[in-house]
């Protein structure tokens, strides 16, 4: 899922050159409010592959994102997508690890996530924030070709990035994010913090039935 912002980023940087007749998978494909797919169609890509961990629109593929070299093997993409997905895995490192691996020399990632002061919003669970600084750590093993935030209103960071010839994976084990479970800078989340997160991302959703419930029946006394 997407933004109508990330939408424009996709737009202005994806071009015909970068698609045309190459094998794309977007991560964290299925369709909420918004995908890429319907950008990156009409550019004639040999492939577009949908990859999510649930069935849903856009989706072709279940898979976790940290699975993905397990399922689709090295280098196996010309184009790698993931557009509001790494906030919201636990193990990060991992997933970009995956991202990086799947990708051909030559290739070009593209990436949307978001920033300190983008409210919390589990799909289920929302762990992370990430910096322009925090994308020039992760990516400097590959050419950062294009680096923008988001809008004040949506804290958010995008990324577009080529994978160089003789790519040499950087270790990422010291740098350290923005958690939203703890309100400060992290290198991983600690399983006691965790488990009462995801104690309270099990309860949103009976929070928001409850307060629908409250408004709808506040609305018939008003005769609204």
């Amino acid at each position: 899922m997407c933004n109508q912002t990330g939408i424009e980023f996709g737009k202005r940087n994806l071009v015909t050159g970068d698609v045309e007749g190459k094998r794309v998978v977007e991560v964290g494909s299925r369709d909420v409010n918004g995908t890429f797919r319907q950008l990156v169609a009409p550019l004639n890509p040999a492939e577009y592959v949908g990859v999510d961990i649930e069935s849903g629109p856009g989706v072709d593929v279940i898979c976790d994102a940290t699975e993905l070299l397990t399922i689709f093997g090295e280098e196996s993409f010309d184009v790698v997508i993931s557009t509001e997905m790494l906030e919201h895995v636990k193990d990060w490192r991992n997933v970009i690890s995956n991202l990086k691996g799947i990708l051909r020399p030559g290739g070009t990632m593209l990436i949307t996530t978001r920033s300190k002061g983008f409210a919390y919003h589990a799909y289920p669970y929302d762990f992370w924030r990430f910096e322009r600084e925090d994308m020039q750590a992760i990516f400097s093993d590959m050419k950062i070709e294009v680096l923008e935030s988001d809008s004040p209103s949506e804290p958010g960071v995008f990324v577009v990035v080529k994978k160089p010839n003789g790519f040499a994976e950087n270790k990422l084990a010291k740098v350290a994010l923005y958690s939203i479970i703890s309100g400060k800078r992290k290198r991983k989340i600690g399983f006691v913090s965790e488990g009462l997160f995801k104690a309270r991302s099990s309860m949103a959703p009976l929070r928001y039935r409850l307060l629908a419930s409250v408004r709808y029946r506040f609305g018939k006394l008003m005769g609204r």
